[in-house]
Order: C-alpha cells, then sequence, then structure tokens
C-alpha cells in the first residue's frame, strides 16, 4: 500500500475519533473544531511517510499540538475582544443558568478543571479516548513508564481534589461554610 493509500485510510478509521478528541477539548466550539481537525489531518498528509501502523494515538498527538495553537489563537482573540469592549458584559448582557442548570457528573468535570492542564489531558486520554499506557505514551511523547506515572499521579490529584470538594460540600451542608 502507498503512503497515500495508508493516509486514505487512517482518514476514513479515525476522522470521526480525532473529531470527539478535539469537540470534547474545545468544549464544543464546533467551528473551531473543524478548523483543528482539518490542521490535523493536513498535518499528516504532509507527514504521510511518518504514519507509524497503529496511527490514533500519533493523530491525537498531532491534534494535541494543534489544540495548543488554536487555544492561544483563541486566548488572543478573546483579549482583543475584551480590549475592544464588544463582548457581551460590557453591553450589558449576562445569562444567568437556571436552578436545575448543573450537568449530572458536574462535580467531577469541575474537580477534572481545577487540575492542572497535564493531568487533566492524561486522564481524558484514558477516560475519553480509551488508550492504554502504550498509547497515552505516543500520545505525550515519552516512555510507557512515564505515561504510567503520569497517570498515576493524576488519579491520586483527582482522587485528592473530589475528597476536598465533597468536605467542602459537607461543611456547607451542616452550616460551617
Amino acid at each position: 500500500m502507498s503512503n497515500d493509500e495508508i493516509f486514505a485510510a487512517a482518514y476514513r478509521e479515525h476522522y470521526w475519533a480525532v473529531s470527539r478528541y478535539v469537540a470534547r477539548r474545545l468544549d464544543g466550539r464546533m467551528s473551531e473544531v473543524e478548523e483543528v481537525v482539518a490542521e490535523v489531518f493536513t498535518v499528516a498528509w504532509r507527514r504521510r511517510d511518518d504514519l507509524p501502523a497503529a496511527p490514533l494515538p500519533w493523530l491525537y498527538g498531532v491534534a494535541r499540538n494543534c489544540l495548543a495553537n488554536a487555544v492561544r489563537g483563541y486566548g488572543r482573540r478573546r483579549r482583543l475582544v475584551d480590549r475592544l469592549g464588544h463582548d457581551d458584559t460590557a453591553h450589558g448582557r449576562h445569562i444567568e443558568a437556571g436552578p436545575d442548570a448543573e450537568a449530572p457528573g458536574a462535580w467531577v468535570h469541575e474537580a477534572l478543571a481545577r487540575l492542572a492542564p497535564a493531568d487533566q489531558e492524561v486522564l481524558r486520554l484514558t477516560a475519553w479516548e480509551e488508550l492504554g499506557v502504550d498509547e497515552i505514551a505516543v500520545v505525550l511523547g515519552c516512555g510507557s513508564r512515564a505515561a504510567s506515572m503520569r497517570l498515576h499521579r493524576a488519579r491520586r490529584r483527582l482522587r485528592a481534589e473530589i475528597d476536598r470538594m465533597s468536605t467542602a460540600t459537607a461543611s456547607k451542608e451542616h452550616g460551617h461554610g
């Protein structure tokens, strides 16, 4: 099979997995998701000679880099909008969530959001992308032992954060906070 055919097969087989990976990290901002996924496969096309036999973890690694670039760009645009004063808060528009707005399992996402970005990513690779340690190592560009240790530490930190949150919630419920 030629490199072009290998790329085409990887694209067909993994397009939706890469799209889901990117969408979960961009909280569903669909216009940005499509741009990042297009960039991922553009990079894969340019580097089709480097595609490994199991390309999905490699594609996730490319997506990770493309996401970092997109997030930096989003931050620059957000700062510009803030300086210009054209955001919703500058115009007095603020939407309040209703009393039932908390999504099921929101506490897990809140605990995850309190972790360092590196911890969040290794946990997401395990839970969302269902990757094993060897595949996580490919995505992160490190060895399997390092990936295993990162995952272990991230799980420990998440458990500690959940414990902190549940202690704080219990304290509030009993009038101590």
